[in-house]
């Protein structure tokens, strides 16, 4: 899915290993300069579920925790819906 020693891989590794990162996280780690675009390409192009939950840091404030996750029915069936109408 992915090269084996790119950042997208290490990334998705950590996720895919029950890890919740924020963006600051995911930079400083990967070396990723645009997570949020990292974690769209993850969505778009290979149909990983990443989550989005807010949470609060250390100082109380509110930063975004990204997740693997498992996608609702819902979810599913609107992405069958789309394809079917060629979205």
């Amino acid at each position: 899915m992915f090269k084996s020693e790119s950042k997208t891989a290490k990334l998705f590794a950590a996720l895919n290993a029950g890890e919740s990162l924020t963006e600051a996280q995911i930079a400083h780690r990967f070396g990723l300069k645009n997570p949020r675009a990292t974690v769209s390409a993850m969505r778009l192009n290979h149909g990983i579920a990443v989550y989005a939950n807010p949470a609060k840091d250390s100082k109380g404030n509110t930063v975004t925790k990204y997740r693997i996750g498992r996608p609702t029915r819902a979810v599913v069936a609107a992405g069958y819906r789309a394809l079917a109408l060629g979205l």
